[in-house]
């Protein structure tokens, strides 16, 4: 049975700012005051799920348990076809210990090459989101979106994080890194049309677990 959020602190089981403002612009309408694992000094798990579902739920069943609050927890990555679905749930690890996606970047586009993947229609992929929101009792409620684009080269735009720069989602002249939050979200216009995986799996939880009443 579907449990809704009532208004107060909600942990995101996160240390990673990008996700932490995207977030936080997302829910704090709805009443709730986000604080990340990082702020709270909570150690990051260890992901070793082989799905962003899996990864997503330990994440959040961790941080629920670790501070007595309900913990919201985001999963996500970049999968291209051309590389088999990779980097997936390791799109995170590409970027190596620094987080340097700059590097991870190019490692995308160097093994595109070596794929042969040079035309559009070779170059096509999805950034995938997966959020799980557990509680302290163990109760755990799994949402996913996803939104289909092209690789692109070189990358394109100063907004955003990840890989933002070099994906160009589907029906659009312009990278999410050219995009601003309104814009990748999909509601600059006023109206919630979500674009982005992670306002896809987002509008998928606060449907669930966000009273539309709370919105302000």
């Amino acid at each position: 049975m579907t449990r809704t959020l009532t208004p107060g602190r909600l942990v995101l089981a996160s240390h990673n700012a990008g996700k932490l403002r995207e977030i936080r612009a997302l829910v704090e309408p709805f009443g709730m005051e986000v604080v990340s694992a990082g702020e709270l000094g909570l150690p990051e798990p260890e992901e070793t799920g082989t799905t962003f579902e899996a990864n997503a739920e330990l994440k959040a069943r961790a941080s629920a348990t670790a501070a007595n609050l309900p913990a919201l927890a985001d999963d996500s990555g970049l999968s291209v076809d051309a590389l088999g679905g990779d980097p997936g749930i390791y799109s995170a690890r590409w970027a190596g210990p620094d987080k340097d996606f700059a590097m991870a970047m190019r490692n995308v586009e160097e093994k595109l090459q070596q794929a042969g993947a040079t035309s559009p229609d070779k170059r096509t992929g999805r950034f995938v989101c997966a959020l799980c929101l557990a509680w302290p009792d163990g109760h755990v409620e799994t949402f996913r979106g996803e939104i289909v684009g092209t690789m692109v080269w070189p990358p394109r735009g100063g907004q955003g994080f990840g890989y933002d720069p070099v994906f160009l989602p589907q029906g659009h002249q312009r990278t999410f890194g050219e995009m601003s939050a309104d814009e990748k979200h999909g509601w600059s216009a006023g109206e919630v049309d979500p674009l982005s995986h992670r306002a896809r799996a987002f509008k998928l939880f606060a449907d669930a677990c966000l009273e539309p009443a709370r919105a302000t």
